[in-house]
Parts: C-alpha cells; sequence; structure tokens
C-alpha cells in the first residue's frame, strides 16, 4: 500500500524528470555534434520534440493534480468554504467532460496510426508510442479530476477549506 500511495504522489515528478533530462541531454548531444562536427542526426531532434509532448501532457496533469492551472481566482477570496467548493467542483466538472472527449478522440488517432502502420521519419519506430502521449496526459488528468472531485466532496460534506493549490503570487 506504501509503494502506491508513493506512486501516487510522485509519479507524475519522476516522469517528468526523466522526460526533460532525456530532452536536456539529447539537446546538448546535438548542439555539440552540430557545432563541433557539423553534423547532426533527425533522430536526435525527433527524442527532443516527443520528450516536450510527454513533458507537456504529464505536466498538465501534474497541474490538475495541484490544482495550478491558470485561473482567474479574485472571486474565490470573497466566498465561504461551501460556495467555493461548488465552484470548483463545477470547474472539475467542465474539465473532466472536456478531458473525457479530449480521450476519446486522441485514443482514435493512435487507433489509427497503429492501424495504417505509421512509423517517424528519423527513428523509423511506430508513431504509436509518440501519439500516446495525448491519451496518457488525458487520462492521467481524468485520474487526478477523481481524486479532485473525492477531496473536494469531503471538503463539503465536512465543511472544512477546499484545498486551493499553491498560490504563485502572495
Amino acid at each position: 500500500m506504501k509503494f502506491f500511495r508513493r506512486i501516487d504522489r510522485d509519479a507524475e515528478r519522476w516522469l517528468l524528470l526523466v522526460f526533460y533530462v532525456m530532452l536536456v541531454i539529447t539537446m546538448a548531444i546535438e548542439v555539440l555534434r552540430r557545432e563541433i562536427f557539423s553534423y547532426s542526426s533527425i533522430w536526435g531532434e525527433e527524442i527532443v520534440r516527443y520528450s516536450f509532448i510527454y513533458l507537456a501532457w504529464i505536466g498538465a496533469a501534474a497541474a490538475v493534480k495541484e490544482r495550478a492551472h491558470i485561473r482567474i481566482d479574485v472571486l474565490m477570496h470573497y466566498l465561504g468554504p461551501r460556495p467555493k467548493a461548488l465552484l470548483y467542483i463545477f470547474g472539475d466538472l467542465v474539465m473532466f467532460a472536456v478531458a473525457i472527449v479530449a480521450l476519446y478522440y486522441s485514443y482514435e488517432t493512435v487507433h489509427v496510426s497503429a492501424k495504417f502502420g505509421s512509423v517517424t521519419d528519423g527513428l523509423r519506430i511506430s508513431k504509436v508510442w509518440f501519439l500516446m502521449a495525448v491519451p496518457v496526459g488525458f487520462a492521467l488528468m481524468i485520474w487526478r479530476l477523481l481524486q479532485s472531485f473525492a477531496r473536494d466532496f469531503k471538503s463539503l460534506k465536512d465543511g472544512t477549506a477546499v484545498f486551493e493549490g499553491d498560490k504563485l503570487f502572495d
């Protein structure tokens, strides 16, 4: 159980770290190759591009978890715990509906790519591995939104302050 709690707490952090390190190291190697040896490879550019795509989608899920997405929360300062929780639940419901629709259509893209066997230009491996970044990101967002619903409904039931995430400027 402790293992799963740790994964729940740190999964996005570790994945973001892996993709960021892969992006930075590959980019540094490619810059050195280009400047020193006047040679660059297409596979390096692809690894950087697809690492960045995974970073974006996993980062979006991490932002949902921490309630770190950009939002206008001027009204939130004037609301009590119950209306604030209801407003957060409403926002999460809208995001949940969008994520469900996006998950469906993004998976459809992956399915079409697998059906026709499309491959990347440089690495010559199936594009499915890279197109999966979008459905994986939306699936993680849906999971984090379900956790957010549970947390907010508990706050609503108990009358306690709703989780608002870290503030950027305070």
